[in-house]
């Protein structure tokens, strides 16, 4: 396997499918996804809903490949017609893409009882704002004699459904000050625009914080113009301005523009005192407004409306409210929900951590780094953080919950995550991103080699789990889909990228408050498998315990134990010698990889069935129910334990060979031997009792610290459930438990292995495919093209239509008339263009199927091609057709 399972290796380094080819079918089938049945949970808010119809009832089911792209058109599911959602449409038919929150419970609007009334209209990405913003108007309007705040909120996704638009549109025809804050998202930025540009001359301020240049330039606080900044020099000038050229210089270091912010504040002196002293002042309150703006919480807000409203609204001209200066807080950090405050030192943070008196923790604890934003800590929205800590800390393990002001969370990732005194060596054995955004970058400007440098010198797991942004926790649990598509785009394939894994659903979203809040369920799925991949660093070589998966699909087809493209038992069998040679107790493997064969597979050519397979273990029916928690809900489908599959009769059975601490199972068959892709497309489809007793075996039988799928593909993936965003319903997370997931992936197929990063937590290690060969002629193939090559010579001759004729009836042997439209008649009644024409379609059809290539045998996991194989692959590349200028 290269190295020691867990001894470090990130998953930037290991596992990173090919996710830059699926980004942009991603991206691409953002807004074109396709949903089956009911998007209602009519019972979730009734009470508890009837064994066996739980999961059906929350949208868990399965579209393959529709998980990733290719989502305009669909294979009927068994007992539901396929409904197309459009942009705009919800669950219950408003607000947005998969969400009817209303942005109306975001409007405070108040009695003015002859004060001055100024309104603000905000649009944000996310809701966290929501809670301390509103407060904050509240405490104005209830404390203030001369002034009445009237505040409504757009969350960015809400503007897809043309009455939010068209609410927001009226809003802004009154308003007074608009803030927008992360619009990241460029046809939302577009539209947005649209309706502030004309209006931006009657604002009395606007103010955009980080988001797509097209919004961020119609910035305006009295004279300070951001588009004047951001353009270039007037005509007539010499030179740009020094502010255009800070901003020039700061976006060839490919920085976003949050961080670019940040730095201006910085270095606020040094670029002020290049503008006239009135665009100064206004300058420097637009810096204050971002610091107000970053500081979050109700009384920076309130500060922000009220130092805004004196200074650029006309009826308040010269009025003092008194406002403070902003309440600043750290750009990185360290927080806790127990702590009495921030750290900005990991000794100092550690000094506190390991004197506490609530806990205690063993001496070998794994160590847990958490990564944060800071805006949720600051507005009071940080109670799904704390759930997290808690959860993680009454598991055992140690945190070290870190933040950042900006989008670049590998600042703090550099400085908390290292050993205080050994700085080279790394100080957490996992690192779990809360945020759901890439590391470096956020929903902006992405900086994947940034992010994957600081990932693979730090060398630990690191998983990416994410809190709803844009829809609600009842619209997820009742979506078939699971995580919105574009949180998909924006908070798990950019992730991805950086070498993100286990994307988990942690946090749910209050319609109301907006507010953030755990998810009990997912946040211990969540803590127990960081935990898990945390514990492999700590566990000695010699104890870990890892279970080999092979696969069996299609079944009764004698295919067990193969893969797309690769030798599975000769990989297994070279993994073995490599994990021994490494420390791992692997007993009683024979010398030679025929003879471990046998030791599985009964019969080479094995179909599913005890008298093929070895059995390593026998469940009884009161142990599957005791350890299986979800045995329950597979009797609609099945029956009771121990059913007719991988049973006989009283026992499940466990099909397997255990070496030592390493176990080779046999995944079981899907189930429907008439019709295995059944189970994909069902919505009441379940596993069987054995698939179930399978993995129930591996995690609390056999105890593997880590499961290896061995090869493309198994079935874990594609079980019912949601397409992304597991809930507790989803059998593939149900199935995997708690069990770290190493998947051998073929290389060429990114799209499925994507589905199994996203959908069973897997973490990926692609393996080459096998080198290609021309596939060649032969028999019928062959002659034909002898009968071609004779045409050629004789086609003017008498002879020419007798040879048509006898091409025309072994094109049709060949079943070249699927490809071709081949005549019934006899070649004599055409003329001599038409047969040429017709051999030639012929002749064209041959050449595509003589140049196709094709794999020669199988590829051996740690086998590189021969560099003679390498050419002949590379040539073979190089010779297929492409348009002209796309070398490509």
């Amino acid at each position: 396997m290269g190295a020691q399972l867990g001894a470090g290796k990130t998953s930037a380094q290991i596992g990173q499918t090919s996710t830059q080819q699926c980004l942009h079918s991603q991206l691409r089938s953002t807004h074109s996804q396709v949903a089956r049945g009911s998007h209602s949970l009519h019972r979730f808010a009734g009470g508890p809903l009837p064994s066996g119809s739980r999961r059906a009832a929350c949208g868990c089911v399965t579209q393959k490949v529709r998980a990733i792209a290719e989502v305009d058109t669909l294979v009927p599911a068994i007992d539901t017609e396929p409904i197309r959602v459009s942009i705009g449409d919800g669950p219950s038919g408003g607000g947005g893409l998969f969400t009817s929150t209303n942005p109306e419970v975001r409007r405070v609007a108040p009695t003015a009882n002859g004060r001055t009334r100024v309104k603000l209209v905000y649009v944000v990405l996310e809701a966290q704002y929501q809670s301390a913003l509103t407060q904050a108007v509240k405490n104005i309007n209830a404390n203030r004699t001369n002034v009445c705040v009237e505040v409504v909120g757009y969350l960015l996704e809400e503007l897809r459904d043309p009455s939010n638009y068209a609410a927001f549109t009226k809003d802004m025809a009154d308003a007074n000050v608009f803030i927008g804050s992360l619009i990241f998202i460029e046809e939302l930025a577009e539209k947005i625009a649209a309706v502030i540009a004309p209006q931006r001359d009657r604002l009395d301020a606007c103010l955009i914080f980080p988001s797509m240049p097209a919004v961020l330039k119609l910035n305006k606080l009295g004279s300070f113009d951001f588009a004047k900044l951001m353009g270039g020099a007037k005509s007539g000038a010499k030179k740009d301005s020094p502010i255009k050229k800070f901003f020039g210089a700061l976006k060839k270091n490919n920085d976003n523009f949050e961080e670019q912010l940040l730095k201006l504040i910085r270095t606020l002196p040094a670029v002020l005192k290049f503008l006239p002293s009135q665009q100064a002042r206004d300058g420097g309150n637009y810096i204050q407004s971002l610091q107000y703006w970053l500081g979050g919480n109700a009384e920076n807000l309130e500060n922000l409306v009220l130092s805004t409203a004196q200074s650029y609204v006309p009826a308040l001209k010269g009025v003092d409210f008194g406002c403070e200066d902003p309440q600043l807080f750290p750009e990185v950090g360290i927080w806790h929900p127990m702590a009495p405050g921030m750290y900005e030192d990991l000794k100092e943070y550690l000094n506190w951590y390991d004197t506490r008196r609530d806990t205690k923790f063993a001496a070998d604890a794994p160590v847990i780094g958490l990564v944060l934003q800071r805006s949720h800590l600051v507005t009071g929205d940080e109670g799904h953080y704390s759930g997290v800590v808690s959860e993680l800390e009454a598991q055992g393990a140690k945190v070290v919950p870190v933040f950042a002001g900006g989008l670049d969370f590998s600042a703090p990732v550099k400085k908390f995550f290292y050993d205080p005194i050994y700085k080279s060596t790394n100080f957490v054995d996992c690192v779990v991103s809360l945020t759901g955004f890439a590391l470096v970058g956020g929903p902006a400007r992405q900086d994947a080699p940034k992010a994957v440098d600081a990932l693979k010198k730090l060398n630990v797991p690191y998983l990416v789990s994410l809190p709803l942004v844009f829809q609600t926790t009842e619209e997820w649990m009742a979506s078939e889909l699971g995580v919105h598509p574009v949180q998909v785009a924006l908070q798990v394939a950019l992730p991805e990228l950086d070498g993100g894994i286990e994307p988990i659903v942690f946090a749910g979203r209050d319609s109301n408050t907006g507010k953030s809040h755990s998810l009990p369920d997912r946040i211990d799925v969540l803590c127990s498998r960081a935990i898990k991949w945390a514990s492999l660093a700590k566990k000695k070589v010699a104890e870990k315990k890892v279970a080999i998966t092979v696969f069996s699909f299609p079944p009764d087809k004698g295919n067990v134990g193969t893969a797309a493209y690769l030798n599975v038992f000769g990989s297994i069998y070279k993994v073995l010698q490599d994990l021994k040679a490494q420390g791992y107790t692997v007993d009683g493997v024979p010398e030679q990889e025929e003879d471990l064969i046998k030791l599985i597979l009964n019969d080479q050519e094995a179909r599913f069935n005890s008298a093929d397979l070895n059995i390593a273990y026998k469940m009884n029916v009161d142990e599957y129910q005791k350890l299986c928690p979800y045995s329950g809900e597979l009797e609609a489908n099945w029956g009771k334990a121990p059913g007719k599959l991988n049973s006989q009769g009283q026992n499940l059975l466990i099909y397997g060979k255990q070496f030592g601490n390493v176990f080779i199972g046999v995944q079981p068959t899907f189930g429907y031997e008439g019709d295995p892709m059944a189970l994909l497309f069902s919505r009441s489809a379940s596993p069987h009792h054995g698939f179930a007793a399978y993995y129930t075996f591996l995690e609390s039988i056999f105890k593997a610290d880590a499961v290896l799928h061995f090869g493309t593909h198994g079935s874990l993936e594609f079980m019912p459930g949601k397409q992304v965003g597991m809930s507790d319903l989803c059998y593939p997370d149900s199935l995997i438990g708690s069990i770290p997931n190493i998947y051998y992936y073929a290389a060429n197929n990114p799209s499925e292995a994507t589905i199994a990063k996203r959908r069973s937590y897997a973490n990926t290690i692609s393996y080459l495919t096998p080198p290609a060969e021309n596939a060649g002629l032969y028999k019928g193939l062959k002659e034909l093209k002898e009968l071609i090559a004779s045409y050629q010579t004789l086609r003017e001759s008498g002879r020419g239509p007798a040879i048509c004729n006898t091409i025309i009836e072994t094109a049709r042997q060949c079943n070249l008339d699927k490809d071709i439209k081949l005549p019934e008649e006899d070649a004599k009644e055409l003329d001599l263009a038409q047969r040429d024409s017709l051999v030639g379609q012929a002749y064209s059809r041959l050449m595509e199927i003589e140049s196709r290539l094709l794999p020669c045998g199988l590829h051996v996991v740690g086998s590189p091609p021969t560099a003679m194989e390498a050419i002949a692959t590379l040539v073979n590349i190089a010779e297929i057709d492409r348009p002209e200028g796309d070398p490509l």
